[in-house]
């Protein structure tokens, strides 16, 4: 149960994650155009010349701060399309139409019911026995006010509806209503009901959400420091998206009228506010979900960094800084934190807790020094610069993030430089003889492409990491899912037990999570191409054969699982300087001949037999690792050298 817990989780927090995508590009054009005509910043700047009201400039600014707001205020039905696109198996464009009929559909329904129970007047203003608040114009249609909340659950029931008819077969008198046309009907005929029915159900609901949101709200700082913790703590599990778009979107994260409007979750409070020319400073209780990433982003997290790279072994030092300087560039200019983070997450999980509670006491500091800067995605140095810097420190309290970033610094470097060098961690820099430095989330390994054609018909070429991939989650016909976040690639297979973690570190991931049938795949900010990658591969090549020419069937000499050869743990092996071939996990202890013909020759030490076939074409069966050194030990041979085999199917 809990694994199929997380599984739900993890498909549902992928699902935000497309509408969640939109919200910079909305930010920025909103963080700019605000900015730039705001009366204070234009007189402070002196650019009333060419900002001033009536420029040309000036006319596009407002354009620009408008566009970026109809974004904001539509998000309900941005996430309902969004979440049903996440959520759908296979024609995602019928669940994202069907998702935008029945957002209409459900609305329109609540509101003639609004009607019918005189809520809503004839002249359609609101009747003065509705409290406020609770009755909003959301697409033009006066309904329930439900925020994303609305748009959740219909992205999320017309996923479930498309998953389960999008295949259905009619009678034939019906038959052209089948399939996946057969969606948005079904929508639309449920959508309608649902509408009713949150008639009744949405006000106590609604209630017990803004009692929700007043309990968060009223335990302050600590409160704060509880949400940074959690957040946090939720990134190896790829969680966290559920947990804080509550607070950023809904009235979890608090309730605040704004000209005249009244306004739902911390992020949404903060841009209603930068979009209002009345504001004087910001809400920190808005913000306090988010302004204190930027004291652990630019200034925490570059600060381990350098511990980590100060503490690698001098002859690794050079590669190590290189790979960390990276990953400290992007922590402290977009607020991705991964490629720093899981570079010690696996390798020395004691380092991530203390990251966890330094984290999370940021946010608390920042809500103490009332820091109120918003953010978009993460709390990088862009964010920082369009709705901090440019909106000034009268009303963001941004220069207070500079000191606290600096403690931050200090803190962050002597307690990771004294934790590595005191347990001898593994960080980047500090392996062990023989093993290569790397920084794991950067998916910088090497991907080499098969020679071979996908298929003669197609003559395209296959990624060696795109089949490693779909080898380590057990083939093309075990794979149920794909899809990604900002760094992990989600995938839901059939049969967890055949999930080879090994083999899926060998494609350049950091780390692999399982948790029964949901798997993820940690690869970076790079994750959206690799996903491309590697459905197109699922689609085009997984599977097919080379040109029957080139290649032919070979039967197994072993009962047991095979993998590619790239998963050997021996590098002649693995990069094939002996020859292609494959790999098998024996279940027995028995090898028999997989094909007709004439052995060779017999190694001295048993661990390996050549074979020729009446074609001409040369095998080599080896068995284990080094296994050359039992000298014999443990193995029987029943061939000699030039004797005739007959093929025997395992």
């Amino acid at each position: 149960m809990k694994d199929k817990i997380f599984g739900v989780l993890q498909r549902i927090g992928r699902s935000f994650m497309l509408p969640i995508a939109v919200l910079p590009v909305a930010g920025l054009l909103l963080g700019i155009g605000s900015s730039f005509t705001n009366e204070t910043t234009i007189a402070t700047y002196r650019l009333g010349t060419i900002l001033g009201e009536g420029t040309i400039l000036h006319g596009l600014l407002v354009i620009m701060s408008k566009a970026g707001s109809a974004i904001f205020d539509n998000l309900p039905i941005i996430f309902a399309i969004g979440v049903a696109i996440g959520m759908a198996k296979a024609e995602k464009e019928v669940a994202a139409l069907s998702a935008a009929i029945a957002f209409f559909v459900m609305n329109v329904s609540i509101s003639a019911v609004l009607e019918v129970t005189g809520k809503i007047l004839p002249d359609g203003s609101i009747s003065p026995d509705v409290l406020e608040g609770t009755i909003a114009s959301v697409c033009g249609i006066q309904t329930l006010q439900m925020g994303v909340f609305g748009g959740i659950i219909v992205g999320l029931g017309v996923a479930a509806l498309h998953n389960r008819f999008h295949k259905i077969l009619l009678p034939n008198a019906l038959s052209f209503f089948g399939g996946s046309r057969f969606v948005p009907i079904i929508s639309t005929l449920v959508y309608v009901f649902v509408g009713i029915l949150l008639y009744f159900v949405w006000p106590p609901v609604q209630n017990a959400i803004f009692a929700l949101g007043g309990l968060v709200t009223g335990t302050g700082y600590l409160g704060t420091l509880i949400f940074g913790i959690v957040k946090r703590a939720l990134i190896p599990f790829g969680l966290h998206h559920v947990f804080y778009l509550p607070f950023w979107q809904t009235a979890v994260g608090g309730t605040m009228m704004v000209d005249g409007n009244l306004i739902q979750g911390g992020q949404n409070i903060f841009f209603a506010q930068l979009a209002s020319p009345d504001v004087v400073h910001f809400s920190a209780d808005a913000t306090r979900y988010f302004s204190g990433e930027f004291i652990f982003m630019i200034f925490g997290l570059p600060g381990a960094a350098l511990a980590m790279y100060r503490q690698a072994k001098p002859e690794h030092r050079k590669t190590a800084g290189g790979l960390l300087l990276s990953a400290a560039l992007t922590c402290m200019l977009t607020g991705i934190t991964e490629p720093i983070e899981f570079s010690f997450l696996f390798v020395a999980p004691v380092l991530f807790a203390v990251q966890v509670i330094l984290a999370g006491s940021a946010y608390m500091i920042a809500h103490i020094l009332n820091i109120a800067v918003g953010l978009t995605f993460s709390g990088g140095f862009l964010d920082l610069l369009l709705f901090g810097i440019l909106q000034g420190n009268a009303k963001t309290s941004w220069l207070r993030i500079i000191p606290a970033g600096i403690i931050y610094f200090l803190l962050y470097y002597f307690i990771f430089s004294f934790l590595i060098k005191r347990f001898n961690l593994k960080t980047p820099g500090r392996e062990d003889s023989g093993e290569g430095t790397k920084l794991y989330t950067k998916a910088d390994v090497n991907e080499k492409k098969n020679a071979g054609k996908r298929a003669a018909s197609k003559g395209q070429e296959s990624s060696e990491r795109e089949r490693m991939i779909a080898e380590g989650l057990g083939g093309k016909d075990n794979i149920s899912d794909v899809d990604c976040c900002a760094t992990r690639l989600r995938c839901t297979v059939l049969d967890s037990d055949k999930v080879r973690e090994d083999v899926l570190k060998r494609t350049g991931a950091s780390g692999v999570i399982k948790r029964g049938r949901a798997v993820q795949i940690i690869y970076g900010p790079n994750v959206t191409v690799i996903k491309a990658n590697f459905e197109e591969y699922l689609k085009n090549g997984a599977g097919l054969e080379e040109d029957a020419g080139t290649l032919r069937r070979l039967y197994s000499p072993f009962t047991g699982k095979a993998y590619p050869i790239s998963a050997a743990a021996d590098t002649a092996f693995a990069e094939k300087m002996m020859g292609d071939g494959y790999l098998v996990e024996p279940e027995k202890g028995e090898a028999v001949a997989p094909e007709d013909g004439r052995v060779k020759f017999v190694f001295p030490a048993k661990h390996a037999v050549g074979m020729k076939t009446k074609d001409g074409i040369e095998y080599l069966l080896h068995i284990g690792i080094d296994t050359v050194k039992l000298d014999g030990k443990g193995f029987e041979v029943f061939v000699r050298d030039g004797d005739t085999v007959k093929k025997a199917i395992c």
